[in-house]
């Protein structure tokens, strides 16, 4: 993980100051605040603010004031109805600001995710830092036969040193490249000079969502199925909501990121099969990637 001196001044000077409120806070998230989770070899994700907690999701719900004197189960159950039931709106009113360095290709797949507040780096103003993402070498894997997005087998050791080797050279060239043009005898423009740069370059943003959409985010992001460069993110930025929370945090792994969703027909084709009836593929009126999937949730062969 790499910060910049200021960047390493502003977060203890930050995390040395205190401020009163009446407003609700979270002491396990606030002794997280300001800090920097590393992720991959140069980036981090840090809780820079937060408003709300499992008390303002509750309190959306009933449309109530002040916190009463409801037991904790009672809230408990009430949250785990909210998601079970695919409530979103009292999970809208906690929202939670991250600033979080990342290599531009991930950001280019994380800014897909349209439901959030971002302000990135700007290379038009400032210059780019010389941090680039090189993988380990267990993360580096052919193209996978039957997934045209995803990894196949890892490369052996030889080759992993060649394609290392070459994303370092080309990272190097290029930055070398990006720093002889904005020198002086060039002077080119930074808005031009940033074009040279490669996707492993590393970016930083401020994103800002509420605590709904960064449930969304994290299901699909946190899913094994996810790009490995930016489900470590999302598995870092896990350990935020549970100290933020606890009882969403705990609804949401048990109904939406370890749970599996069964559509109208495989649902009938387990009823068949819990009454006794042997159904297989052909007889089950799915297709053979739905029979898979539906085999594969179930654990079956």
């Amino acid at each position: 993980m790499s910060l910049t001196p200021d960047q390493n001044t502003e977060i203890e000077t930050a995390r040395a100051q205190s401020h009163a409120t009446r407003r609700p806070t979270v002491p396990a998230l606030e002794e997280m605040l300001f800090s920097p989770i590393p992720v991959l070899d140069h980036g981090f994700v840090r809780v820079v603010d937060y408003m709300g907690d499992d008390a303002a999701v509750v309190q959306a719900a009933r449309v109530s004031y002040g916190r009463g004197t409801r037991k904790t189960s009672e809230d408990e159950g009430l949250i785990r109805y909210l998601m079970r039931h695919y409530h979103s709106t009292p999970f809208e009113m906690c929202e939670i600001k991250y600033h979080v360095k990342l290599p531009i290709f991930v950001a280019r797949q994380w800014i897909r995710h349209r439901t959030a507040n971002v302000n990135e780096y700007s290379a038009r103003y400032s210059i780019m830092d010389k941090d680039y993402y090189l993988p380990a070498a267990d993360q580096l894997a052919t193209q996978s036969i039957d997934n045209r997005q995803g990894r196949g087998e890892v490369l052996d050791e030889a080759t992993a040193r060649q394609v290392l080797a070459l994303l370092r050279q080309d990272a190097e060239q290029t930055y070398g490249h990006y720093e002889l043009m904005l020198e002086e005898d060039i002077g080119l423009a930074r808005e031009l000079a940033r074009m040279n740069l490669t996707l492993n370059t590393y970016t930083q943003w401020y994103w800002k969502t509420d605590l709904h959409n960064l449930f969304h985010f994290l299901r699909l992001r946190a899913d094994r199925h996810a790009q490995y460069e930016i489900r470590v993110y999302a598995e870092a930025m896990l350990e935020t909501v549970k100290a933020w929370a606890p009882l969403s945090y705990a609804a949401f792994c048990d109904y939406r990121l370890g749970a599996v969703t069964f559509s109208a027909k495989m649902l009938d084709v387990l009823r068949r099969q819990l009454a006794g009836e042997a159904v297989d593929q052909a007889s089950s009126g799915l297709t053979k990637r739905e029979w898979a999937e539906m085999q594969a949730a179930l654990g079956s062969k």
